[in-house]
């Protein structure tokens, strides 16, 4: 299966991505854009985590809750994301043009790649290894990690997004890493006219 965009992983960062780019479906460059995330959850710190101090969130909100809801609404408003379930991604290689992400049961290919796993040092995704370095926001004793970038891009149409960029473990800052991601591709399919997608309530 081919992709334009192929976003790795399904927390914060990478489901923000996801409906940042699906919203965009009726602007002219977008519109025959194929967009797929590789929705693996099981590792993400959201599967734990209680919010009190989220602008938006009801107190008490749970982490788990969200990553549920959050596949929910991107396959309800905006089902052209393809939603890849129950696979993991085992190695992410350069392809004549993109780039070949293998996961434990199949082989996609991908124009642009986005990779939105956490922040441990038990990643395994192969091809990656030249860029970890130690997380530069992160307690040594923690052994936290991110993908050496800058601005989210670690090289060509290869972009990193969330706690794995090199940001702080909070919510509200691993959605806006995606959402900023999903913004520079936006752009850079619309010529380099920097772009961002808003609805509007109208009277």
């Amino acid at each position: 299966m081919n992709f334009d965009v192929l976003i790795v992983g399904a927390g914060a960062a990478g489901m923000s991505c996801a409906l940042i780019l699906g919203s965009a479906k009726n602007k002219p460059f977008a519109a025959d854009k194929k967009i797929g995330i590789i929705a693996h959850q099981k590792t993400s710190h959201l599967q734990n985590a209680l919010f009190n101090n989220v602008l938006g969130l009801k107190p008490g909100t749970l982490g788990r809750d969200i990553l549920e809801q959050g596949k929910a609404q991107l396959q309800s408003i905006y089902p052209h994301v393809v939603q890849i379930e129950k696979e993991k991604v085992t190695s992410i290689e350069d392809a004549e043009e993109g780039f070949k992400v293998k996961t434990n049961k199949n082989l996609y290919n991908a124009k642009i790649v986005v990779v939105t796993v956490g922040y441990t040092s038990l990643i395994t995704i192969k091809g990656l290894e030249d860029f970890i370095e130690p997380h530069p926001r992160a307690i040594i004793e923690k052994d936290r990690i991110w993908i050496k970038n800058k601005d989210h891009l670690v090289k060509e149409n290869l972009y990193v997004a969330g706690t794995l960029a090199g940001w702080r473990s909070q919510f509200s800052i691993a959605s806006g890493s995606g959402a900023q991601v999903a913004t520079d591709i936006l752009t850079l399919w619309n010529g380099g006219k920097h772009t961002k997608v808003h609805d509007k309530v109208t009277v």
